[in-house]
Order: C-alpha cells, then structure tokens, then sequence
C-alpha cells in the first residue's frame, strides 16, 4: 500500500493525522529531516508539542498541561510583581509556597527531560539525512541538558530558600508596624569563644531602615559604655530606675558595661532572667538579648522590636559564601593572638599582616580586620566592625545572593539568630532593593562624637539619631 493510500485511509476530521508531522513519508529523506528539526526545537519551547503533534497523545496533553500551568505561574507572579509587590513577595518567600515550587519544579524537570527523550525516538534519526541526524542528535541532547540543568539549578535554591526562611526567621514572634517611619534592629556580633561562661557581644549596633525609601542608619553603641538607661516600662527599669549600675561580684560578673548585660540579665540569676522577660524564648529570643534592646531603646529613643545576632566565630562563613568583600584599608593591623607581655612589639606575635589599600578579603582575613585592637583603639575598631557590616549589605545584591544561594542559606542557618518574623522578609526584601539607590548613615557613640563613655547623655544620644533619621524638613 502506498503512502498516499495511507493517507487516504484517515478518517475524515484527523487533520493533524493526515501531516507529515504524524504520518510521514519515511522514504523521503529530505522530508524527514525538515521534520526532526521542527520536533526537536518545538519541544523545547512547548513540551509536549511534539508529542501531540507526532506521538502519544495522552503525553503530549500531559507535557502541554504542564506547560501551560508552568507559563499561567510565571504570568500570575510577574503581574503580581508589577501590580501588588509586596503581597506577592509576602507569598513567593513563605518557606511552604518556595517547598512547593521546588517540587513543582522537580516534577516539571523530570518531564521535560523524558518529553526530549521520547521526542529524540519520534524523529527516526536513520530515516534522516547525514550529517545532519547527528546536528539533529546533538541539539536536542544540548537542550535536553539546557532543561535537566535548569531544575538541578533552581530546585536546590529554592529548597534552602524554604529551609532557611523557615529555620532562621521567627514563626511566632509578632509582626511591629514601623515606629516613626523606621524599621529598627538591634544587630549584635556574639562570641561565644572558649573560656567563656556566658554569650558576649562583641559589637553592638541598631539599624534603623526607613519604611518608605529603604534608607539605611547604623547607630554604634560601644560595648563598653557605662551607666545608660533603660527604656520606660522595661524590667530593668524597675531593677536599675536611674541607669545600669553594672556588677562587681567576682563570681558571677564584673564591669558596667554593655556587654555585662548578659551576666545581669541571665548567668547571675538563677532562673536565667526568665522571670524579667517571660516571652523571650517563645519568640526566638533570649533575656540577655531583650535587656540589650531596653538599653538600645534608653539610649537612641527608638522603639527596637526585633534583634539579629551573628555569632562572630561563623561570620567568616557567610563572608566566604558570599564571595568575600571589598575593603579599603587604611592602616597595616597585625593578625595574630595578641602581645605575651606589656610593650612587646606587634612584629613578634604577629602571624601575618592586613597591608593598607583596598583589598577583597576573605572570611577569615575580614574577620581579624573587624576583631584586630592591640595596635589601634577601641573607637578604631568599632568603625572597622561597622565599615565591614556595611561591606557586607552592600555585597548582598540580588544577583549575589541567587548566584551563591545554598552557601549562603547554609552560612545564614549556622551564624545568624533573629526573632524577625517570617511575615516580615518580604517586606525587607522590597527595602533591601530601595536600600541599594540610598547612601547609608552611620552614628557612633564614641567620644569622637561628644559621648562619655563613662556616663553618657541619654537625652544628647537620643537627639543625635533623631537628627540623623528626622532631618529638618522631614
């Protein structure tokens, strides 16, 4: 029987079984070959095309419903983005919504890649012309490829993503609306290195970001400033009405200053300060860590709802995960564990050196850049922590943080505590973004600044950051 006999014998209506597409002319070489190159590129834009047009039909509708939920998906977000961003970024980052859509793009995966496969045995390599059934073989490999990649690249980001969302950020904490306009954070560098009984900050810093432009001011506080206030209504108001008196109880703590908090609050207490901030641990805090805020709060005037604490002896990781960060030195500082004895030059302990100029430092290299204080001050080594936290928010651009997504999920979920609330990611996501086109403020409690470090102004500190985040005008 001949081809065209074939072709006479489908039933009246089967138009797409009548073309060469499904029913062609095996014996003309030339046919076949235009027909491999149309099934394979039309595969690869609408899976399943192919199989409807030249295969089983019942996994071609298959392969199309996918496709078509797949495009009706990323239209239905694109307008979200467009015409209600933030409630569509509030859907997108919740880590239930981002575990769905890294199944969905497992599955979707998986059948692309069976589509191009069976597609590649719908061509009939044999019946199509040399050379170019292997030009034929070899693009729809490539593609198949090219889809395989894209799921084994955007499944596991966006499973950390879920992950990491829902490790890191509070399930429980309330959601604060901005105070004044601003977004306020308590950012604590934590070590909790060896020797120690109990959590210390290492730095201490607020940053306020503003709920409209993104605009961001880090306010310094020095770890070592004494007798401050605590904000009204705090428990340890009650405890310390005019300013922290500090510690002088070989046993338990010794010092007045900020970082002596922690001892206060928690290790010098025997229920651990449960007592003074009861909800602390159900939001994802600790006692120590809310005493901290009160005294921020007495210090700047800012209402302070929420706090982040990166352990300092993991942040070299999340630098690392995220490439490293740009610095400009401006002092040669010594790494090393310190002088063995009074006087003794920094050449003799020093295990390597931070040139001046400007450097991309690695995790470890910015992290002894942050921590170096035997060569320079105090008030030194407080600008450089802050310097390196704002290299750091600087280096977090989209594309970074995508390119690099598991490392620094994996970095976040080891060094970084919060009780930000997942409800609100989104919303410092969409500032994170604003925040990139404004120039950042910083306010240092330092005597550089007027602030004796020994009995400092509540009301002369206050007014500084008032100042700074409510210009004249504003």
């Amino acid at each position: 029987m001949t081809v065209a006999a074939d072709r006479m014998a489908v039933p009246r209506g089967s138009v797409i079984d009548a073309t060469p597409l499904r029913t062609p002319d095996v014996a003309n070489a030339t046919m076949m070959t235009r027909r491999g190159w149309w099934l394979v590129v039309l595969n690869f834009l609408i899976p399943g095309s192919a199989q409807s047009l030249a295969g089983n039909h019942r996994l071609g509708k298959l392969g199309l419903g996918a496709t078509l939920t797949m495009w009706a998906l990323i239209v239905i977000a694109a307008l979200g983005g467009l015409l209600w961003r933030s409630g569509t970024t509030s859907i997108l980052l919740n880590p239930i919504t981002l575990f769905a859509l890294a199944v969905v793009v497992v599955l979707y995966a998986v059948l692309w890649v069976i589509l191009s496969i069976d597609t590649l045995r719908l061509v009939r390599l044999v019946r199509t012309r040399a050379p170019q059934r292997f030009l034929i073989a070899l693009l729809a490999i490539a593609l198949a490829v090219v889809q395989g990649t894209a799921g084994a690249l955007a499944a596991p980001r966006l499973f950390a993503a879920a992950g990491g969302i829902g490790s890191i950020f509070s399930s429980s904490a309330p959601v604060v609306e901005p105070s004044d306009g601003y977004y306020n954070v308590l950012l604590l560098g934590a070590d909790s290195g060896e020797g120690r009984d109990s959590m210390r900050f290492d730095s201490i810093s607020v940053i306020s970001v503003n709920a409209e432009t993104g605009a961001v001011t880090i306010t310094g506080i020095p770890r070592d400033l004494q007798h401050f206030p605590f904000s009204d209504g705090s428990p340890m108001q009650e405890l310390y009405p005019n300013y922290f008196e500090g510690l002088a109880d070989q046993t338990c703590g010794w010092g007045s200053g900020v970082n002596q908090l922690t001892n206060a609050v928690s290790f010098c207490r025997e229920d651990g300060g449960a007592s003074l901030y009861p909800d602390a641990e159900r939001h994802g805090s600790d006692p120590e860590i809310e005493a901290t805020k009160d005294a921020a709060e007495g210090l700047t005037g800012l209402e302070i709802p929420y706090f982040v604490s990166i352990d300092m002896h993991g942040f070299q990781a999340l630098i690392d995960a995220l490439g490293g960060v740009e610095i400009t030195v401006t002092e040669r500082l010594p790494e090393g564990p310190g002088p063995a004895y009074d006087g003794q030059p920094a050449e003799e302990w020093a295990t390597g050196w931070i040139e001046e100029g400007t450097q991309h430092m690695s995790g470890e290299t910015a992290l002894w850049y942050a921590r170096s204080r035997y060569t320079t001050s105090d008030w030194d080594r407080m600008e450089r922590q802050r310097e390196l936290q704002q290299a750091v928010i600087s280096q977090m651009t989209p594309q970074n943080v995508l390119a690099r997504f598991q490392e620094v999920a994996a970095a976040g979920t080891d060094v970084i505590r919060t009780d930000v609330p997942q409800g609100l990611v989104s919303t410092f996501v969409d500032l994170a973004v604003l925040a990139r086109e404004q120039p950042m403020t910083s306010i240092e409690f330092n005597p550089d600044a007027g602030v004796d470090q020994e009995w400092p102004d509540a009301a002369a500190t206050r007014a500084m950051v008032d100042a700074a985040l409510h210009p004249e005008g504003e």
